[in-house]
């Protein structure tokens, strides 16, 4: 495991050795594309600034992943047990997904007004669809050969679901998860640009207006820090979690 992580250690350090080097030769201004090292030194000296949007943020998101726990784990196991649930169901989960963001944020920024609500709605909205479908899938997948001998040893289906289906699922779910928690930040960012008083969101919208592009990329660090940050805390609950599975 440890090539691969040094593989991507030296390629991140490529790219941002050529970015510094490239700025820094043909005299870009910071206003048009800072340096990484400049990005950096702002994202440190302004995390006065910084921290209390980014903790706006981070509740927002956080509070947007507990909803669509609490909405897609119910659900996806509602769709497993009741195929016609499913067949409903799916054309409208599938439209909450290829409608644009964008099109959606100003209607809900409308009807909840421009405190946290419309932005935890956006970033629950985006995360609900991958942690559905891949629990769905994993129950989908599970053997039919152990869904035969539950059945006869007489157990019903929540206690097949609690035993075989969800254990069996987990490895699904968890992937879903990841990629929930990855792009959890985008629909809360996208809420803060269409209207907010706070949140990484609006002081990206602030900073830009006054061509200081550098803290505008050091928010979007503190965000990608915060992606990073959850989609490794998953990891470590998953590995947790599922101890039968070969990491």
């Amino acid at each position: 495991m440890r090539w691969p992580r040094l593989i991507t250690l030296g390629g991140v350090f490529l790219i941002l050795s050529c970015w510094e080097l490239a700025c820094r030769a043909l005299e870009i201004p910071d206003f048009i594309l800072p340096t990484p090292s400049r990005i950096l030194t702002v994202a440190v000296s302004q995390a006065t600034i910084l921290l209390p949007h980014a903790g706006i943020t981070a509740l927002e998101v956080l509070i947007g992943i507990l909803i669509s726990l609490v909405v897609a784990v119910p659900l996806s196991i509602a769709m497993f047990a009741h195929p016609s649930v499913e067949n409903a169901i799916a054309p409208f989960l599938v439209a909450s997904q290829a409608v644009p963001v964008f099109a959606i944020a100003p209607l809900l920024v409308v009807w909840l007004g421009y405190g946290i609500a419309s932005k935890v709605l956006m970033a629950a909205v985006i995360i609900f669809f991958p942690i559905t479908v891949n629990l769905l899938e994993g129950f989908k997948s599970c053997d039919h050969e152990y869904r035969i001998l539950f059945q006869l040893m007489g157990a019903g289906f929540w206690k097949t679901m609690r035993l075989l289906y969800w254990l069996w699922a987990l490895p699904h779910f968890f992937a879903g998860l990841k990629v929930g928690v990855s792009v959890a930040t985008i629909g809360a960012v996208i809420g803060e640009w269409v209207g907010a008083q706070q949140g990484l969101g609006y002081l990206m919208i602030q900073a830009n207006a006054r061509l200081r592009v550098d803290l505008v990329f050091a928010a979007i660090l503190w965000l990608s820090a915060m992606g990073l940050t959850m989609w490794v805390i998953v990891g470590f609950l998953e590995k947790r979690v599922i101890t039968w599975k070969q990491m």
